[in-house]
């Protein structure tokens, strides 16, 4: 971050606002964050707002890591996550401006051995379906498998032949991170550089993004990202670690800071330009901008929102008669928003610590709302309530299924349980006896595809089981052994919906 362009954001926060700033920015701004992140529990926040070309707030709020106390600045690091996307479209985007590829090009014109579920897909399948996320799957598919795991960039685009649709291809929206590394992949093929370096060259380098980086493994020795916290599962603050995202790269594994992303909103903003020089065609930037998959075409009660849409890397819709281009991120232990629109020449990126909660997607609401002259309404205080109920509801749930754990005896004896079992697209995870505890004898469960993820797991009654993962952001479930014939055949297994949503079916060999 330059010295003076910090300078100017404490400046104008401070006593120089220009006239059209709203009173909430002005006077109201900092208690609204600081009593949001006492309720939902957020440890750390970083905001920046750009208004007509100049940086308006720019600053830290909270702590990066709840025991030193060390205070979160413009330049603290956080994983921002899925807003990675719209860095690798716009990529694609310039290369298609330079005639270098087309965004129709089929993904078998560059990889002839790459398949999708079915032979019809696999034939049509475009760099544009790949950013858009329509080849028919679930949101989320396949990330308990890909997510963090062992899988290089290679054997996961091997592995979405496994992914079965739901919907037809092209038809609905289904969120899909494997799709997006796909796409990102084309980039090394046109260009003879990985992803991460023609990102470096083409983007975070002309636009002085000179603290963001495309891995946790560049990040230099000695700084430290904030530290990533959970309330998921237990209602209290947990660490969790790192995520490690190389081989989801295109789709999820860039780090940065406010002060960095200030010069992508403002390059955004201004048609992409950036300190004068042009950094994006403009025509790469409107490609990027172009919804291609419909996500509702119906008002919305909560919002002033008709029709949303998922353009490139970016979701798309109406509020309150404006056009809004934005993306969240969300990584264990860590969410971030950014948000831009043109029309009114307003940006904000909003990084945070604690991924259960809400407040960071409200606050970008609430600003907007501030910068629109819409009425004033509470949205975090609204939020919280529907949050709330959710979160105890859970929390009732689980404390009902530790209480079920007495020293029961399951159906057939432990080892009966333990050995190899095996998922399709997976691989495998094994079970082995973990000895006996206060309430009666365990099983302890190592997931292959993942160099560090362990469970627990503890018979209750009734053929149930209490699956704990070690890391708590994977959660707590209730589970059964599929049994026939006196045998342990297989077991379904649960991972939290910020994984993926569907349950995972091991067969045992």
């Amino acid at each position: 971050m330059k010295k003076s362009l910090l300078l100017v954001g404490c400046i104008v926060s401070i006593g120089t606002l220009c006239a059209q700033t709203p009173s909430f920015i002005s006077d109201s701004l900092d208690t609204y964050i600081q009593t949001g992140m006492k309720e939902w529990q957020v440890p750390g926040l970083s905001l920046v707002i750009v208004k007509d070309g100049k940086v308006v707030v720019m600053k830290g709020f909270g702590v990066k890591d709840t025991v030193s106390k060390e205070p979160v600045d413009e330049n603290t690091l956080f994983m921002i996550a899925s807003n990675t996307k719209l860095f690798t479209a716009t990529a694609l985007a310039q290369l298609e401006y330079d005639k270098k590829l087309s965004l129709d090009d089929k993904i078998t014109k560059y990889y002839p051995d790459f398949q999708l579920y079915d032979p019809t897909s696999t034939a049509l399948v475009s760099i544009k379906d790949m950013l858009c996320h329509r080849i028919g799957t679930k949101t989320f598919q396949g990330d308990f498998t890909f997510w963090n795991s062992l899988y290089t960039r290679d054997e996961i685009m091997h592995k979405m032949r496994l992914l079965k649709p739901i919907h037809p291809f092209r038809q609905d929206f289904g969120y899909c991170n494997s799709c997006v590394m796909t796409a990102g992949q084309i980039i090394p093929k046109v260009t003879g550089e990985a992803w991460d370096k023609y990102v470096e060259d083409s983007l975070l380098g002309p636009l002085g993004m000179n603290h963001t980086y495309t891995s946790i493994g560049k990040v230099p020795g000695g700084v430290r990202l904030a530290q990533p916290y959970t309330t998921s599962f237990s209602g209290e603050l947990h660490t969790v670690p790192l995520d490690r995202w190389d081989n989801l790269g295109p789709a999820a594994a860039l780090i940065s800071n406010v002060s960095d992303l200030s010069h992508w909103l403002m390059c955004q903003l201004d048609s992409g330009r950036y300190d004068g020089r042009r950094v994006i065609p403009f025509g790469a930037m409107l490609r990027t901008r172009d919804i291609n998959t419909i996500l509702s075409s119906r008002k919305r009660g909560d919002v002033p929102t008709h029709v949303s849409g998922y353009a490139l890397g970016v979701e798309s819709y109406d509020y309150a008669g404006r056009e809004v281009y934005w993306h969240t991120g969300g990584a264990g232990g860590m969410v971030s928003v950014v948000c831009f629109i043109p029309e009114e020449k307003l940006g904000i990126a909003i990084l945070t610590n604690n991924d259960n909660q809400d407040f960071f997607v409200l606050l970008r609401q609430q600003i907007i709302d501030a910068y629109l002259g819409l009425a004033y309404v509470n949205r975090s205080e609204a939020g919280l309530r529907g949050f709330s109920k959710l979160m105890a509801d859970t929390l009732r749930r689980i404390n009902s299924w530790k209480e079920r754990v007495r020293g029961n005896t399951p159906e057939l004896p432990m080892w009966a349980y333990a050995g190899h079992y095996i998922h399709p697209l997976y691989g495998s995870l094994d079970i082995r006896e973990s000895g006996k505890g206060p309430a009666g004898s365990g099983l302890a469960v190592v997931f292959n595809g993942h160099a560090h993820l362990t469970a627990r797991m503890r018979y209750m009654d009734n053929g149930e089981w209490l699956l704990e993962y070690d890391n708590i952001l994977y959660g707590v479930f209730a589970t059964r052994f599929k049994i026939s014939a006196g045998k342990v055949v297989g077991l379904e297994t649960k991972q939290s919906d910020f994984v993926e949503y569907d349950p995972y079916e091991f067969k045992k060999e």
